[in-house]
């Protein structure tokens, strides 16, 4: 499973991906989760102690390593630079052990450009993707949040890709921009999960406006406070929506592994 999470800001989506990381790797499936999120915190919803990560560099602002393997400065505007730069040693070089043995890549985004950046830091990154969702193992990519990442096409080497929607007519619609752009890259297993629902009618408002959506997590006041211990959500017992990722999870599995 290659599979890319998505979703507007404050959707839910990095809870979603770490959650579901974890989830995974205690099915025995040997997990990698990227962080390619500029707002990075995926290794919370992990379960990795900041201590373990406070000196680690996102792989998008490494610019000696940008520029040992592109052959151009990333601050250098208008330079020549490889466009296959060599990234097969990168993954097991960077990443962190986190809880279940999910291994913990924090790659980062480009923060500057606009949609398609072509820029040695994006080619770097794309190159690293595409490398690491050939790989034997099973991937979650929290994207950062909103579209602009299927434009720079960070996201084309994913078999799929799950966008985390709140109930409200601003995250469908960023839903639907995304499901489009998706299949604009060759991306044609999307789907929807539906977050922090309250009742009945939010249920239905998310089903009535969008397809393929996999399940609904009820609004659960433990997520919150769950961020606030610094607990990963996927070690608190009795929580209604780690039960509902749970239940999703065995979705995507049957979906993508048939």
């Amino acid at each position: 499973m290659k599979i890319c999470i998505s979703g507007k800001g404050g959707a839910g989506k990095t809870t979603f991906a770490g959650t579901l990381a974890r989830l995974l790797a205690r099915d025995g499936f040997d997990m990698i989760a990227i962080d390619a999120d500029p707002d990075y915190n995926l290794h919370s919803i992990l379960g990795i102690e900041e201590e373990k990560i406070r000196d680690l560099a996102p792989l998008a602002e490494m610019n000696d390593l940008i520029k040992e393997r592109t052959g151009a400065d990333p601050d250098v505007y208008g330079s020549v630079f490889k466009l296959n730069p060599r990234v097969s040693d990168l993954p097991q070089k960077l990443w962190v052990e986190a809880p279940d043995n999910v291994k913990f890549i924090l790659m980062g985004a480009v923060k500057k450009g606009g949609s398609g950046c072509a820029c040695p830091a994006n080619v770097l990154l794309k190159a690293f993707l595409k490398q690491v969702l050939s790989s034997d193992c099973n991937v979650i990519v929290d994207m950062e949040a909103g579209i602009e990442h299927l434009g720079r096409g960070t996201a084309k080497y994913a078999e799929g890709l799950i966008t985390v929607v709140e109930p409200t007519p601003n995250s469908i619609e960023t839903a639907r921009k995304i499901k489009s752009l998706a299949r604009d890259i060759g991306l044609e297993k999307t789907y929807v999960v539906g977050n922090k629902v309250t009742n009945d009618d939010e249920r239905q408002f998310i089903k009535k406006h969008l397809d393929d959506v996999l399940g609904i997590i009820p609004f659960d006041h433990t997520v919150r406070e769950a961020e606030m211990d610094g607990k990963a959500l996927v070690d608190c017992s009795g929580s209604r929506a780690l039960k509902a990722i749970s239940k999703i999870k065995d979705v995507i599995k049957e979906e993508m592994l048939t």
